[in-house]
């Protein structure tokens, strides 16, 4: 290999080493570091914002001349090793694995670390060559970019592939790695960007889980149903629960019944309802989100397919699924799963196993009683027929069950109270 064509080899290195740093260089900046940029250095901001305004057309550009810069060097390299030597094969393998070793080091290890390390730096440097590339073949980018979508299976994307989501959640993932973001931020940030792919029905209370009302009670029930429940907004059905019929709120009927005592025993819950907003499981929660700003509500009623009631879903459903479980200020630890309060009385957790249950407290069910159910709370809830609220009850062989403390925004029944009766023969229940 000749002196000119070892120089050639060379800086064709040398400048692909120079565009790695800057792609690394300008891929690590954030908005907020390219404002410092600009504002000790005014002569790049006009540079710096055509790139936050379209960052891919400058890193494609150096990414095509980096690879024509690698690709050209190794081209040049494999020639001269297949012109010298006597077994082309073994020529060529010796050529390709030394540029690869040579490439690795020159071009993808070394410039990219200094680049990411003194971002700031380079990046002045690294804008400056970018923009004047685009000029020259920004056309030429666009035009492979077409071609690959063209052949590529799916729409592709209109700026080519190489500044997407990933990256930026990558940056988010390193960003936290050296502590510039706490972990909690770096998982709000992921949560924000999986709300667009999240339907509504990972998020929403099953109907099985539902607290509602028929039209037809009267104000007390209501409000009595919402003092042991802990809600604030039940949903009203008439002849099922796949018609709902409104929402009520209890500031209404509590509102009602202070202006006329009597309102509490006359009339129905029907005669002060809210309209209720209706939403299928299909729609993804970020788009639910902004209609619930946009509309100023705070529950909406998930319907399947078939226009069935699926289930209930409200705002802090949805910025949970952001920020994390948002605790009630009455929730505590959790308490034993057997505490004896006295003889023939006890409290138990409500995610007590049933067979538990029956050794502890010498109790015996068929197995029609339990199908389908493991914990103590969910046999509540078979045989109450609905979600069981703080005050329910069900009699089983020797013991007398009663929800007890509910706990968390849902307001599931944490514990159970067990208290000592006459022998039953069977499960009898009392909402």
């Amino acid at each position: 290999m000749s002196i000119s064509e070892l120089s050639v080899v060379f800086i064709l290195l040398m400048f692909a080493g120079l565009l790695a740093g800057c792609e690394s260089a300008l891929t690590s900046l954030s908005r907020l570091l390219i404002e410092e940029i600009v504002e000790a250095s005014p002569k790049y901001k006009k540079r710096f914002d055509l790139f936050v305004e379209n960052p891919s057309r400058y890193l494609n550009v150096l990414l095509l001349v980096r690879k024509s810069c690698e690709l050209t060097a190794t081209a040049l390299v494999a020639t001269s090793f297949v012109e010298n030597g006597t077994n082309k094969g073994f020529a060529l393998a010796q050529a390709i694995i030394l540029m690869v070793a040579i490439s690795y080091v020159i071009v993808g290890v070394g410039p990219r670390t200094m680049g990411k390390q003194h971002a700031p730096k380079w990046s002045k440097s690294a804008i400056t060559i970018a923009c004047l590339l685009s000029q020259i073949l920004g056309p030429l980018t666009n035009l492979l970019i077409k071609i690959g979508n063209a052949l590529t299976p799916g729409k592709g994307f209109k700026s080519g592939p190489f500044s997407t989501e990933a990256e930026f959640r990558d940056l988010v993932d390193q960003a936290s790695e050296s502590g510039f973001v706490e972990e909690s931020e770096r998982e709000m940030i992921h949560s924000v960007f999986d709300l667009g792919e999240t339907m509504v029905r990972e998020l929403m209370i099953p109907r099985t889980e539902m607290v509602w009302i028929e039209s037809g009670k009267n104000l007390r029930q209501a409000l009595s149903l919402a003092l042991r429940s802990g809600f604030t907004r039940i949903p009203v059905i008439s002849d099922n629960l796949d018609n709902v019929v409104g929402i009520a709120y209890v500031k209404d009927l509590a509102k009602r019944v202070h202006e006329n005592r009597d309102a509490e025993l006359i009339e129905n819950v029907e005669e002060h309802l809210r309209k209720a907003t209706f939403v299928p499981e299909t729609k993804t929660a970020d788009e639910l989100l902004k209609q619930m700003q946009r509309d100023q509500i705070h529950m909406a009623v998930v319907v399947d397919e078939y226009g069935g009631t699926a289930g209930l879903i409200t705002i802090e459903d949805i910025l949970e699924e952001i920020v994390g479980e948002i605790a009630d200020e009455y929730d505590d630890d959790e308490s034993e799963e057997v505490e004896w309060l006295s003889e023939g009385k006890a409290r138990i957790s409500a995610r007590l196993h049933v067979e538990d249950f029956t050794e502890k407290f010498d109790s015996q069910f068929t197995a029609e009683e339990i199908e389908d159910v493991d914990s103590i709370g969910g046999l509540i809830a078979k045989h109450l027929g609905r979600v069981p609220i703080p005050g329910s009850t069900i009699t089983v062989p020797g013991w007398k069950l009663t929800a007890e403390r509910p706990v968390g925004r849902r307001h599931r029944i944490a514990t159970v109270l067990v208290e000592k009766i006459e022998e039953a023969s069977q499960i009898t229940d009392q909402l």
